[in-house]
């Protein structure tokens, strides 16, 4: 994997020392370290920046600049969503390296040292589901064929998206409209004119794509029938 960050990476780092305001982070999985003001580590006022940093402590952060050898980093700016699609794939670069581990013994290391050169463990693995050649040329036959059988034998797990809804008419028939709309998603009554909609993938990512989706399509189809929609 390259190592070069651009703009609006999220990245895990661990806080080396922190010096009056700024404080100095060393990024995972590349060979910079970057900084973080006071402003950016919360929003509102610090009182104490110990209360939030301190040196040993892993944060997740976005990169905002990157100047030369300077890496401007930020805490405050990564959202709720941001951080959990990073810590779910840290647990999947986990999972994946403790596959390798097992089928590969003391070879593992290089093989993922190899790996993480050009890209995440789990997406070449991912990858390799499709194409055993690109595993088969790194770990030999028989070992490809080990590592792939355990993928395949593991369940994924799904992630799920919400959102709620409003959705209001004046029209007489305005509650079998809004029911015919709503047939084939999966919408949960919530109280008068309030759903829940609900879009489940093998990722975060994928998930909040579909919804959006079919929320795009809804607000269409809702114009033609007079239907308010609000999206909460």
């Amino acid at each position: 994997m390259e190592n070069r960050l651009e703009e609006g990476d999220l990245v895990w780092g661990t806080i080396d020392r922190i010096m009056g305001t700024v404080v100095f982070v060393k990024i995972d999985d590349y060979e910079n370290e970057g900084t973080i003001i006071e402003s950016e580590i919360t929003s509102g006022r610090v009182k104490n920046i110990r209360d939030y940093v301190v040196p040993k402590k892993r944060v997740v952060c976005k990169v905002i600049r990157v100047n030369g050898d300077r890496i401007d980093l930020s805490m405050r700016r990564v959202s709720a969503k941001e951080q959990k699609e990073l810590k779910e794939l840290e647990e999947k670069e986990r999972n994946s390296s403790s596959i390798l581990k097992t089928v590969l013994g003391q070879k593992a290391l290089q093989v993922i040292s190899e790996i993480k050169k050009k890209e995440k463990i789990s997406k070449f693995l991912e990858d390799a589901k499709e194409n055993p050649k690109i595993l088969e040329n790194l770990v030999g036959k028989e070992e490809s064929k080990k590592i792939i059988d355990i993928l395949s034998s593991q369940k994924q797990k799904k992630q799920e998206v919400k959102r709620e809804i409003l959705m209001t008419t004046s029209q007489p028939n305005g509650i079998t409209l809004i029911k015919e709309l709503l047939k084939n998603v999966d919408a949960k009554y919530i109280a008068a004119g309030k759903y829940i909609l609900t879009s489940e993938a093998e990722d975060l990512k994928t998930a909040d794509n579909n919804l959006k989706k079919i929320l795009e399509e809804l607000a269409n189809k809702s114009r033609k029938q007079e239907i308010e929609l609000i999206i909460k």
